[in-house]
C-alpha cells in the first residue's frame, strides 16, 4: 500500500522550478501531486508523478539530484475533524509524521493527504486495522 515519491533537490534560484516542469513536460510526465519546501540555499521538490521511472530519468538526465521515497496516500474525510481523527489516531500509536502535503483531486467528500511516516509499514497497519483507507500507489498515480 506504499506509493512512490520522487524528490528532486534544487538550488534556490529563479527558473529552477520551472526547468524542471519543464523536463517532466517534454518526457510526457504528468504531475499528479507536489509538495515544495525550501530553505535559503536549496529546495526540496516531491513529486508524484503518472511515470515515476520515465520521471526519474528525464531529471537524472538533466543532471538533478533525484531520489525516490515512499510514501502513504489516504483518504480523509472531507469534514471538521476528518484530518484530526487519522493524526490523533497515528499519535496514540506513537507514529511521527515527517510531513505530509494534499493531493488535489475532483471535489467529494473524500480528500487526499500523502504522508512520510518515521515507521511507514506500522502506519499503514494501524490505518488498517482503524479502517482508514490506505490508497494504492497503482491507483494514485491514475487519479
Amino acid at each position: 500500500m506504499k506509493a512512490e515519491q520522487i524528490s528532486i533537490f534544487l538550488e534556490n534560484k529563479a527558473g529552477r522550478l520551472s526547468e524542471v516542469t519543464g523536463i517532466l513536460a517534454e518526457a510526457g510526465v504528468n504531475i499528479r501531486a507536489l509538495s515544495l519546501a525550501d530553505t535559503t540555499d536549496f529546495g526540496v521538490l516531491r513529486l508524484i508523478v503518472d511515470d515515476n521511472p520515465k520521471a526519474e530519468e528525464a531529471i537524472k538526465k538533466a543532471g538533478f539530484t533525484v531520489r525516490i521515497t515512499h510514501v502513504v496516500a489516504v483518504e480523509v474525510d472531507d469534514r471538521p475533524g476528518g484530518l484530526h481523527y487519522i493524526l490523533d489516531t497515528l499519535t496514540q500509536a506513537d507514529i511521527n509524521v515527517e510531513y505530509m502535503y494534499a493531493f488535489v483531486q475532483q471535489s467529494g467528500d473524500k480528500a487526499i493527504m500523502i504522508f512520510r511516516f518515521d515507521q511507514l509499514d506500522q502506519a499503514i497497519s494501524v490505518l488498517e486495522k482503524n479502517n482508514i483507507a490506505v490508497i494504492s500507489g497503482s491507483k494514485l498515480y491514475t487519479m
